[in-house]
């Protein structure tokens, strides 16, 4: 089994590089699941219900979002149009499971191919350096009592690269895979754990690299340089498609093989 996890779409940039190269990585490497990670694809800022159903279209079976998941507000009547046992689009994009109890969505997705394989995503948020919320770590260890699913990637939207490390070793052999986002910059570190669980600390960003994490340069450098506030505006330069490719046992959930990519224009 092969799935696809395609990096934090960055604005216009983001989804226009995404729809250039997707329909043909899923094609030529013989994709069964694709999981995108979407919190940043309007505008850098959010998601709408629009871009999710293009996301869809392109041939993700779930989104993951992030710390700004609620950043467009009409993402939430969307999330919550459909029950919770349903496996329409709407029920298909995840938030981060450790939000507190009684935030809207949901934290994780467990659904089945057409061939038959269940599978299961989950997204979790980091505590170091980002906002407060539950302890991923048991939140996770509760998720994994309800998942049925051998194969179960978890999208680790964190900031701290050690909170990351340790997540994959927690996790190693429990969970198919464990893929950073966040940071929006690609790390080499992609590898598969004693225990067969494939691990990156960062995918990267799908989106403009002529930029400063995917923001105009000249605004963050003002920022930087004077200390004023200053509005943050995505670039569209350079933009590149950054994804992770697991190959999987799926009667096991082991990981086989990694492989990062990085695809310009």
């Amino acid at each position: 089994m092969h799935i696809l996890f395609v990096g934090d779409v960055f604005g216009s940039a983001g989804r226009r590089i995404v729809r250039e190269h997707l329909h043909h990585v899923i094609e030529q490497r013989s994709v069964d699941l694709v999981v995108i990670n979407a919190e940043n694809s309007a505008g850098g800022f959010g998601v709408t219900p629009a871009i999710a159903e293009e996301l869809f279209d392109l041939g993700a079976q779930v989104l993951t979002t992030g710390n700004h998941v609620w950043d467009k507000r009409e993402i939430i009547d969307y999330m919550q149009s459909v029950p919770p046992e349903s496996n329409e689009r709407p029920r298909r994009i995840i938030r981060p499971a450790n939000y507190v109890a009684g935030t809207p969505g949901h934290g994780f997705y467990q659904g089945v191919l057409p061939s038959g394989q269940e599978y299961a995503i989950v997204n979790l948020q980091g505590r170091v350096f980002m906002a407060s919320n539950d302890d991923p770590f048991r939140t996770m260890d509760e998720l994994l009592k309800k998942i049925t699913a051998k194969v179960i990637l978890v999208d680790f939207h964190a900031e701290a690269t050690s909170e990351k490390v340790a997540m994959g070793w927690y996790l190693d052999g429990r969970v198919t895979a464990v893929l950073g986002t966040h940071t929006h910059i690609p790390t080499a570190d992609d590898r598969v754990l004693p225990n067969g669980t494939a691990y990156q600390t960062d995918v990267g960003m799908s989106g403009p690299y002529e930029s400063v994490i995917g923001v105009e340069r000249e605004h963050v450098l003002q920022r930087f340089l004077t200390g004023m506030p200053a509005k943050f505006e995505a670039a569209k330069g350079d933009p590149r498609m950054a994804a992770t490719l697991i190959e999987c046992d799926g009667a096991t959930g082991r990981a086989i093989s990694t492989q990062r990519m990085l695809l310009g224009e």
